[in-house]
């Protein structure tokens, strides 16, 4: 305690009554030896182990979360060695056996032939702020996921659509691998609601999402809202026939499924148009396979729907 008192030159009883009238733990440990000479009480009423268990670096480093020890330990041994004042966060371990999110900040002490002497530091408990980190890390992962979720159908929306097409057109393009692409219309939709109403048509929608969810079987797959009631299958390594295969899946669960649609031209049933494209990209964008696609959709439609187009 003298050894930190003198350090800033204060008197040693208004120094102690003051450090240990805070929540923040003092410590200070001798380099040579690498032994605690000092350490705060108050580390008793946060962690439980009594301020004499505190002999050594070692009890400082076994009380320490595995997950976190190497990283912590090797981190701050090496910014000693250098001389460099630093902070560390990391998971102690309680006397009960819990953990607490701990913020140690260091400063080294050198003595007049400018070698590291001691290190002198405070303990922080600062489990509520990473509670509150971990929350908005949370909420910022529900955001970025619900930016690229269709709000009503809860498949991939339009951005992820494209920045995912993107990405498998130039893995496509890397290594001569084809790509598919399908676009899909529920026929006579605006019939749909109009006789239904649109809440029924939203629950269309969405039951129309869930069976072309389960329809694709690999996880590089992608199905996405294109908008309004055309939904896109993006299908990597995927050829036409195969492509095709899909679609037929497709419209066969649907079929399955039987939607009542006593407003369709087509059916008594809800069915779908389907615009199937592949490509092995060697040059050009994702929007010629689009294009393409949609065109033996629109082809689809004009044929009297209730069909797929791959040619």
């Amino acid at each position: 305690m003298n050894d930190i008192a003198a350090e800033l030159n204060v008197d040693t009883t208004v120094y102690k009554a003051l450090l240990e009238s805070t929540k923040a733990i003092p410590w200070k440990i001798d380099w040579e030896t690498l032994r605690f000479s000092y350490i705060g009480p108050q580390i008793e009423s946060l962690l439980g182990w009594s301020q004499h268990s505190w002999a050594s670096i070692d009890d400082w480093i076994e009380r320490m979360h595995p997950e976190d020890r190497d990283r912590v330990v090797n981190f701050c041994v090496a910014q000693s060695k250098a001389g460099v004042d630093h902070e560390a966060d990391y998971r102690a371990l309680k006397a009960d056996g819990s953990y607490v999110w701990i913020r140690d900040v260091v400063h080294v002490v050198r003595n007049n032939a400018g070698e590291v002497e001691a290190l002198i530091g405070f303990m922080f408990d600062i489990s509520e702020r990473k509670k509150s980190e971990e929350k908005l890390l949370r909420l910022q992962r529900e955001l970025e996921e619900l930016s690229y979720q269709d709000g009503l159908t809860g498949v991939a929306n339009r951005r992820l659509l494209d920045s995912s097409l993107e990405a498998e057109w130039a893995s496509a393009r890397r290594n001569g691998h084809p790509l598919s692409f399908i676009m899909l219309d529920i026929d006579c939709f605006k019939q749909y609601n109009d006789h239904y109403g649109h809440l029924a048509g939203d629950d269309c929608l969405r039951r129309i999402a869930h069976i072309l969810g389960s329809s694709i079987l690999r996880p590089r797959d992608l199905l996405a809202r294109f908008g309004g009631e055309e939904f896109a299958l993006v299908l990597p390594e995927t050829d036409l026939e195969a492509a095709r295969e899909v679609a037929e899946r497709c419209r066969a669960a649907i079929s399955d499924a039987a939607i009542p649609h006593r407003a369709s031209d087509i059916s008594h049933l809800v069915t779908v148009s389907m615009g199937v494209a592949s490509a092995t990209p060697v040059s050009g964008t994702p929007a010629s396979l689009i294009e393409q696609a949609d065109r033996r959709l629109y082809r689809a439609k004009q044929d009297g729907r209730d069909r797929i187009v791959t040619e």
